[in-house]
């Protein structure tokens, strides 16, 4: 009569105990797929802006979506979602976008790993650090250079008309010089956790 109820009550507490996460940790695996979707969701919507832009008037027409529309697409992310997302690189175009210590520690494990061979689109970072007083999921990936980011992020194949209108919003630019597969930067997200 009580077999099957206590059969399950028994396979429940061994899942229970199994599990691994414990009652009050976080689920990293949970939150590294939420941050991952966030991440995608910006990451798409930055690219279709991009690809519309250069059909309709090629790189000098794309820069200013890097400079105007994504830092927007950015925090329309950050407020739909609940993440702060952003993006960085170990060779900035925008100082706006300069690494914090986290961000720097894993661009410069990213580099690392890629000078070993490894590629740049397998590369993520993920922790939980105390940050302000509190505790902070953290998601760091890495951007591989598309065939189509060498317009603006490649090295001497980057045309003058290209160079000529980066110079005016980014006189600083340093982020040139790249292959395709490259790692060129980074996707960084945050999220405070209660």
């Amino acid at each position: 009569m009580f077999r099957k109820p206590l059969m399950a009550l028994t396979g429940l507490s061994l899942l229970l105990a199994i599990s691994p996460v414990r009652a009050g940790e976080p689920d990293m695996a949970a939150l590294t797929q939420e941050g991952k979707e966030v991440m995608m969701g910006f990451g798409t919507a930055l690219k279709a802006e991009l690809v519309k832009a250069m059909k309709e008037g090629g790189p000098t027409k794309a820069i200013p979506v890097c400079n105007v529309e994504a830092p927007k697409l950015a925090k329309m992310a950050s407020d739909k979602s609940g993440w702060a997302v952003g993006r960085s690189s170990h060779k900035l175009r925008n100082s706006k976008n300069t690494p914090d210590p986290f961000t720097r520690a894993a661009i410069d494990d990213f580099l690392a790993r890629e000078a070993a061979g490894e590629k740049a689109d397998k590369m993520i970072k993920t922790a939980i650090v105390e940050e302000g007083g509190q505790k902070v999921f953290r998601l760091v990936k890495a951007i591989p250079t598309a065939k189509p980011c060498l317009n603006c992020h490649g090295g001497a194949g980057v045309k003058p008309k290209v160079v000529e209108a980066l110079a005016k919003l980014y006189p600083d630019d340093a982020a040139r010089g790249f292959s395709e597969g490259q790692m060129r930067g980074v996707f960084t997200l945050s999220k405070v956790l209660k």
